[in-house]
């Protein structure tokens, strides 16, 4: 008899590199992976997140966001779905936020080493009446005040110049976390530049903020601000 394909687990992150559509344990609906996330069972019998879609073993795919994981914990959705006895920390779905804003912090440590970060509020002021910024970062614990007057120079320039399109802002972290990316204390406010670096630090945190607002449909806009 021929064995059925199980819909749940894929086969491998070797075997699935090229799928780009997943089936959402949870809600049954298939969706495009970067609205999914990969978990696998460790060694240790825990159920892990693989953010990176590279650990081994069979994987199975959750909605990424924090609802649709705690979700998935509540019904123990995970070892139905492995078909096996796990171990599902309750703190999974705020671990799982964790692992996504490490990402976002080494993603803008990479963008910092390849020099498209600028920090401090003077310089990130300077760069934006230049036309030069790509994001505008913000701590998400920063002064409302500052904020401001910086969004107001990033709306203004954009208008000046006659580009309908806003300029991306991030508050997706605080400020601690700003200081560890960049390796400086008290940061505030940065700006980006161009570049592949900072490309990848803007998808993590668009990722990451779809997370937090438990956009299990994969339908809501976040628009330029995350």
């Amino acid at each position: 008899m021929l064995a059925l394909a199980d819909p749940d687990l894929d086969h491998g992150p070797r075997t699935d590199k090229s799928a780009t559509m997943r089936m959402c344990a949870v809600s049954r609906q298939v969706r495009p992976i970067d609205e999914l996330i990969r978990f696998v069972v460790a060694p240790s019998g825990d159920v892990v997140p693989d953010l990176k879609r590279k650990l081994p073993g069979r994987g199975l795919w959750v909605g990424a966001s924090r609802r649709t994981i705690a979700e998935a914990v509540k019904r123990h959705q995970f070892s139905r779905g492995f078909k096996r006895d796990v171990r599902v920390a309750a703190t999974l779905p705020a671990d799982t936020e964790a692992l996504l804003e490490r990402s976002c912090v080494e993603a803008l440590a990479m963008a910092a080493k390849a020099g498209q970060v600028i920090s401090g509020y003077a310089k990130v002021e300077g760069l934006l009446e230049q036309g030069r910024a790509g994001a505008l970062i913000h701590a998400s614990d920063g002064a409302a005040d500052g904020i401001r007057k910086l969004d107001a120079i990033a709306g203004q320039r954009s208008r000046n110049i006659g580009d309908s399109r806003d300029l991306p802002i991030v508050t997706a972290l605080t400020s601690a976390q700003l200081d560890l990316a960049l390796g400086r204390s008290n940061v505030i406010h940065a700006a980006l530049l161009a570049g592949p670096a900072s490309k990848t630090f803007l998808s993590r945190c668009q990722i990451l903020v779809r997370y937090r607002m438990d956009d299990d449909d994969g339908t809501g806009d976040g628009g330029q601000k995350f």
